[in-house]
């Protein structure tokens, strides 16, 4: 994991770039997300719920972009209440239709506007790296494991009438542990402690995907593991 003092080095900047050209970024990134979901969907290319996890995955490597650049807590926070409010109206009405069909029995990506708040208001400034690894872990972690269930899962399984296959969940596994091994060893040093914190994180973000009714998923996922990634890294 590149620390935001290489980072800044690497591209030229001795201090946080101010919060215009902060905008400028993010909105750039959104931009092309956005505009890359709606061509998909209107061209019928990849099926809605790709389309969505697309948007899914590229839309959480925002709180990367915010840690590098050192997003004051107070901007995060705000785009967090401000997409929340947005993602949940636009269940009602037409106004995210390439992410959310209207009338969608799933309150995932309002959810997922939340999470991302939440953990900003918790960790930022002082430890910013575990809100990224917890929305990293339901970025990549469920984003993939919904991708390779849907498109390879042959064995499937039942959690309160949801269904889910062992190839999404081993999937949702093994992104979780290589996520929370790369950002702890780079917090707490590589050690087998770690490694053991990375494991107990992935089972735990991993049984709490298999229940996801309504996209709860997207809050306890996020939130669960930056909490006890966290705690445990306290105790070393």
């Amino acid at each position: 994991m590149v620390g935001r003092g290489a980072f800044m080095s690497l591209v030229g900047w001795s201090n946080p770039p101010n919060l215009w050209l902060q905008a400028a970024i993010v909105g750039t990134w959104l931009g092309i997300l956005g505009l890359t979901a709606e061509v998909l969907h209107r061209k019928g290319w990849v099926s809605p719920e790709a389309v969505r996890k697309v948007v899914h995955i590229g839309a959480g490597n925002v709180i990367l972009l915010a840690w590098w650049l050192q997003t004051p807590k107070w901007l995060g926070v705000a785009a967090s209440i401000l997409f929340s409010i947005l993602t949940f109206l636009s269940y009602h009405l037409p106004i995210l239709p390439s992410i959310n069909g209207v009338g969608r029995k799933s309150l995932g990506t309002f959810f997922y506007a939340v999470s991302m708040g939440v953990l900003i208001l918790a960790f930022w400034p002082d430890t910013p790296a575990y809100a990224a690894l917890g929305v990293l872990i339901m970025t990549w972690g469920d984003g993939l494991a919904a991708l390779i269930g849907q498109r390879f899962g042959k064995h499937c399984y039942k959690i309160w009438g949801m269904g889910k296959t062992w190839e999404g969940s081993l999937t949702m596994a093994g992104v979780s542990l290589g996520v929370s091994s790369a950002i702890l060893s780079g917090q707490l040093g590589f050690s087998w402690h770690v490694l053991v914190i990375a494991s107990i994180v992935a089972a735990i973000a991993t049984a709490l995907e298999a229940f996801s009714k309504y996209g709860i998923d997207n809050l306890t996922v996020p939130l669960v593991s930056a909490a006890v990634a966290f705690w445990l890294g306290q105790q070393l």
